[in-house]
């Protein structure tokens, strides 16, 4: 009886055992994660009342594979995006990561006053710690009023 119980319990600790070598979470084919900057120069107009900052990621052909937005953002903003953020099925080779802030929720389409950035050159579909740099303005970025010692205003003097 004892031999049975020990060949009954062995027996269950290898098929444990297997199943658990075999169905092991695999990688995720989509995963995404890091930070989006915006330098001090344009930190008011990002942050501005009810901007949305999108981050989109592209494929080779530019076309858009994922996007996540994130509405009235802080930064630096820290972002992470899954297989939830993805539009299409497919996700093969480099992609793109690109930024966009803005008033008017048009993505694609960049008006005065939106902050943008993108990452150089490519990134994989499992990449971490990527950092985005929003360094990127349309129009004139106005100087602060009320400054005492503004260098435009004394240099012609």
């Amino acid at each position: 009886m004892r031999k049975i119980f020990a060949l009954i319990v062995a027996a269950v600790s290898v098929g444990v055992c297997y199943y658990c070598m075999h169905c092991a979470p695999q990688k995720a084919r989509f995963d995404l994660a890091g930070t989006v900057n915006v330098p001090q120069r344009l930190l008011q107009l990002a942050q501005a009342d009810n901007n949305a900052c999108a981050i989109i990621v592209k494929n080779e052909a530019d076309v858009p594979v994922a996007i996540k937005r994130v509405v009235n953002p802080k930064f630096p903003l820290a972002f992470s995006m899954g297989e939830g953020d993805l539009l299409t099925e497919s996700v093969e080779g480099g992609l793109k990561l690109e930024v966009q802030i803005n008033s008017h929720g048009q993505l694609g389409i960049i008006k005065e006053g939106d902050v943008f950035g993108s990452v150089d050159g490519f990134v994989t579909a499992n990449a971490q710690d990527i950092v985005v740099e929003a360094d990127k303005t349309l129009g004139k970025v106005q100087l602060a009023k009320n400054v005492k010692g503004n260098f435009f205003r004394t240099a012609a003097r």
